[in-house]
């Protein structure tokens, strides 16, 4: 799932910021939030193969916290992710839900459909509806910042994330992301975070 946000956390003025669309996009930075196991499984028939509360909440954290009480960051998710999550919490309270599908006809309740990457970022940033309601990620390029849960086990999965390019991320220390293994529901992980290479 990813999120927009400043590199610090911090809002940014609409007006400070007024660009031209392409110049917008060229600036964008998103963070990527997923949890895999060792082989890179990420779901398994439309659901999370495993139930870890540590993770769901770190998650929660990572896309809801901002230093503007006055705005919210902006989660886009696919078709499937979105009606994965139980009904009672559609959608992602204090967050922006943007939905990205080729095969929904209108947005459900209180979120934006949108067709493409780039039209949700749009969406997100200075050119789009929701610019002064979200923190606006202005900082790189797309998919700069991935925090990983890493579930230290071999699930059956038939969903998964690519493998990552050592030449293109590399892993941080955030001191904000505990680095302890954690385990749940006699399942070991961790959390990571890799940031894109910048050349």
């Amino acid at each position: 799932m990813l999120f927009g946000r400043n590199e610090d956390g911090a809002p940014t003025s609409r007006r400070k910021y007024k660009r031209t669309e392409q110049n917008t996009m060229a600036n964008v930075r998103l963070n990527l939030v997923v949890a895999a196991c060792n082989n890179r499984g990420i779901g398994v028939k439309g659901q999370l193969p495993w139930r870890l509360k540590k993770d769901m909440q770190f998650f929660k954290n990572v896309t809801t916290e901002t230093k503007d009480p006055d705005k919210q960051n902006a989660v886009i998710m696919g078709r499937i992710t979105y009606f994965s999550i139980p009904e009672k919490f559609r959608p992602l309270a204090k967050r922006k839900n943007i939905i990205l599908s080729r095969e929904l006809k209108e947005a459900p309740p209180n979120t934006s459909l949108v067709r493409s990457l780039d039209e949700a970022v749009s969406l997100a940033t200075g050119s789009g509806e929701l610019a002064d309601k979200i923190e606006k990620p202005m900082e790189s390029n797309y998919n700069c910042r991935i925090y990983l849960t890493r579930v230290l086990a071999d699930i059956d999965c038939d969903t998964f994330f690519p493998e990552l390019d050592e030449n293109l991320y590399r892993k941080v220390d955030c001191e904000d992301v505990p680095t302890s293994v954690f385990t749940e529901n006699g399942l070991d992980f961790k959390f990571e975070v890799y940031d894109k290479v910048q050349h």
